[in-house]
C-alpha cells in the first residue's frame, strides 16, 4: 500500500527523465510533509551531462519550483510543501545519494 500513497502524490501529466522518477518516489516515501510533486515538460539541453542533479529555483505559491538535470534533458518539478529551501534542497539530496 506504501506505493499507492506515493502515486497519489506524484502527478504525472508527462514522461519523467531518467533516474528522476525513482528519486522522487523515495522523496515522497520518507517525506510525508511534502503534498506532491508535478513533474512539468522535458527540454533537451546540452550542460545536463554526468549523473542526476537537482537544483531548487524560485518559490511557487504552494511550495518551491526545481529543475532536474539529466541525460541531456532538463525538466521541471513543482513541489507543494511548508518547507523552506534549505530542508527541502537536503531532503533532494539525501534521496540524490540513495540515502
Amino acid at each position: 500500500m506504501r506505493l499507492r500513497k506515493v502515486q497519489g502524490k506524484l502527478k504525472i501529466e508527462h514522461s519523467i527523465i531518467g533516474g528522476v522518477r525513482e528519486m522522487l518516489e523515495r522523496l515522497l516515501e520518507r517525506n510525508p510533509e511534502i503534498r506532491s510533486v508535478i513533474p512539468g515538460v522535458i527540454k533537451p539541453v546540452r550542460d545536463a551531462r554526468g549523473e542526476m542533479k537537482v537544483r531548487v529555483t524560485v518559490p511557487t505559491t504552494n511550495g518551491w519550483k526545481a529543475i532536474a538535470l539529466s541525460a541531456g534533458a532538463r525538466q521541471e518539478l513543482f513541489i507543494s510543501t511548508a518547507w523552506g529551501k534549505d530542508e527541502l534542497e537536503a531532503a533532494l539530496k539525501r534521496c540524490q545519494d540513495g540515502r
